[in-house]
Formats: structure tokens, sequence, C-alpha cells
């Protein structure tokens, strides 16, 4: 793949993490874990428009987050957290180290 496929295919990436964070943020009751979500969510929309581009340590810093909501949630919500973890660790593997 040629570096604008992969520049395109790592940010669906970000959008797919920032749809499913939608559907947890959603689907949750909790007030505290809804607030991480968003935020979180917020976070990777900016990442999507290239604004900032996140290295390792700010993809560490937002995957501790929803762990830490996953760990709070159940249901629909964990499920979604649980997918929106594992497509921003798959993208995390493709971000070049600093």
């Amino acid at each position: 793949m040629d570096r604008v496929g992969e520049v395109v295919s790592m940010t669906a990436q970000l959008q797919q993490a920032r749809d499913d964070l939608e559907e947890a943020a959603k689907s949750t009751d909790d007030d505290d874990v809804r607030e991480d979500i968003r935020e979180t969510a917020d976070a990777f929309a900016d990442y999507v428009m290239g604004d900032p581009t996140p290295d390792h340590a700010i993809l560490d810093e937002r995957l501790n987050t929803l762990r830490q909501a996953r760990k709070r949630a159940d249901g629909t919500t964990e499920d979604r957290l649980e997918a929106a973890i594992e497509t921003v660790e798959d993208y995390r593997e493709q971000v070049d180290q600093a």
C-alpha cells in the first residue's frame, strides 16, 4: 500500500473508533463514563482531521482512559468500548515512534 493509501486507512480506523465511542456514549447511563467517552471521541474527531496527529504517548493516554471506562461499563457500552480499543490498538501499531 502506498503512503496515501496507508494514511486513508489509518484515518478510517480513527473514524471507526470514534463511531464506536459515540455509540458507547449513547448507551451508557453513567455520566462519568459518558464524559470520559465523549472527551476521547472529541479528541479522535480532531485526529481524523489531522489536528493533531496522535503519537504513541497520546494514544496510550487515550487507551488508558478507554480501558478504565470499560471497567465501569457493561452491556452495549462495554462492547462498543472494546471495539474502539481494538481499533485504536491496531491503529497504534502503524504509528511511527518518535
